[in-house]
């Protein structure tokens, strides 16, 4: 299982646990909580009416006085009251007053007169100075039936307990408001659920995404190619891929070092070994046409050490960079002939031309220097290798996506055995003349190829000769 959904899975299941618990809690607690406030209206409520009945039940006419008449009037009442989304239209409480010895003598429903209520616990815990309430079915087969009652004592001009006023109402009456508190509840913890869903996602792809983000760049880092640290924003997986990048250049810097330290060794020591001999030799020689060809023995081998030092810090320079910093359109045309003139006196000299055909303007973003560079390279590659009075073919063709640049020389071609280590890093063949170049140049076009989003191939002519293609992406 991929880690992205494993996290997922973590979240959500805690989430939704959390979510499930807190709303079972809530829900649980939504009745006794309604019927706790409702409790608490009913003892001020009788306590309040218990006031008023007092002066009736000491002079004997509770049954037919002003409180009896009034609690009548209240009962028939057309209420008209809006509470929130429900509409209230009657007056749900019912009265009843007993004496002292617990008989009802007054009932707002005039239905229970003369019977004895001293047994219920909301009489007799108030006859005997105790909060008396009590919760009865009024119908035991329903146990949607139950009545709240909460009673209050009625107290005599000398304070002591002349009966008592008893406040009912049924549970019933609250079931809409506690119904509607439940589904409001449940409505928002599914509302919340959705949302921590929704995050837990959005979480989870940013998370998966900047994991895979970082796994391909270990993969590319891996398999030596030129790719950009991931920027992953400031957070601790931001900082996770810095240090990779950082761990990267570190080590590609180390290993770089030793890698052309060993390799600069082994190849200077063949020019190093000619100049050494040449000068022992010269030591001893006579002036003649031996010691100028020993002179120009290490002219040419110290020209040879000097243009192999110039390309690898032009080479480093370039490794070392993972993309174009500020890429420009640079005119290929333009700077394919200003690199043919700038070749033309040794063109000249060795009664070389030039012929170029194909599109006569090619635009491509880049590094008009590097771009110079590589082209360089690749006319002194064709000159090289060319027999004296050859043709050097320069053909450029663009299309929607890339310009393709072809540089075709008259020469031996490349062997078979060297067709896929030209490009490799001081690997070099020998010119006609028996002379060998630094190894660099095709390597350095290469690095310039690769900066730029493009490729560099090299093969053999269908007539011979060998055949550089240059792709840049347009």
């Amino acid at each position: 299982m991929r880690i992205g959904t494993r996290i997922f899975l973590g979240y959500f299941l805690i989430v939704g646990l959390a979510a499930f618990f807190v709303m079972r809690v809530f829900v649980n607690e939504v009745k006794p909580g309604v019927r706790q406030a409702m409790e608490d209206t009913l003892v001020d409520t009788a306590n309040a009416l218990a006031e008023l009945a007092s002066p009736d039940m000491r002079s004997g006419h509770i049954g037919d006085g002003y409180f009896a008449r009034s609690v009548d009037s209240l009962v028939k009442r057309d209420v008209r009251a809006q509470i929130w989304n429900f509409q209230k239209r009657s007056f749900d409480y019912r009265i009843y007053v007993t004496d002292a010895r617990g008989i009802v003598v007054y009932d707002s429903t005039h239905r229970d007169l003369g019977r004895d209520y001293s047994r219920w616990n909301d009489v007799y815990l108030t006859l005997r100075g105790k909060y008396g309430a009590r919760s009865t079915l009024s119908d035991p087969a329903d146990d949607t039936s139950s009545v709240m009652h909460v009673a209050a004592p009625v107290r005599g001009a000398d304070g002591a307990i002349i009966g008592v006023l008893t406040v009912a109402k049924a549970n019933q009456r609250i079931q809409p408001f506690i119904d509607n508190s439940r589904r409001a509840i449940l409505k928002g913890g599914w509302i919340l659920l959705g949302l921590s869903f929704l995050i837990g996602v959005g979480v989870t792809w940013w998370l998966s995404r900047s994991l895979s983000t970082l796994g391909r760049y270990a993969r590319a880092v891996t398999a030596g190619e030129r790719v950009a640290a991931p920027d992953l924003g400031r957070n601790e997986i931001g900082e996770l891929g810095r240090a990779l990048a950082t761990m990267r250049e570190r080590l590609d810097g180390k290993q770089y070092v030793e890698h052309y330290v060993q390799t600069l060794a082994h190849e200077m020591k063949s020019p190093l070994a000619a100049i050494r001999a040449a000068v022992e030799i010269l030591h001893d020689a006579p002036e003649g046409p031996d010691r100028v060809r020993f002179l120009a023995n290490i002219d040419g081998q110290g020209a040879r050490l000097a243009a192999m030092i110039d390309k690898m810090l032009a080479l480093a320079a370039m490794e070392s960079r993972q993309a174009l910093e500020e890429p420009k359109p640079v005119d290929l045309v333009e700077l394919l002939d200003e690199t043919v003139l700038a070749l033309e006196p040794r063109l000249q000299q060795r009664g070389l031309r030039t012929a170029r055909t194909g599109a006569s303007r090619a635009m491509v973003p880049g590094d008009r220097f590097l771009l110079g560079h590589a082209l360089s390279n690749l006319l002194e590659n064709a000159l090289e290798f060319s027999p004296d009075g050859a043709r050097i073919d320069l053909t450029l063709v663009e299309d929607a996506d890339a310009v393709v640049l072809r540089v075709a020389d008259q020469g031996p071609g490349v062997p078979a055995f060297a067709g896929e280590r030209v490009f490799e890093r001081f690997y070099s063949l020998p010119r006609p003349d028996g002379a060998r170049s630094s190894g660099l140049g095709l390597t350095l076009v290469r690095e310039v190829a690769l900066l730029h989003g493009g490729s560099i191939a090299l093969g053999n002519r269908a007539d011979g000769g060998a055949e550089a293609v240059l792709t840049l992406p347009r």
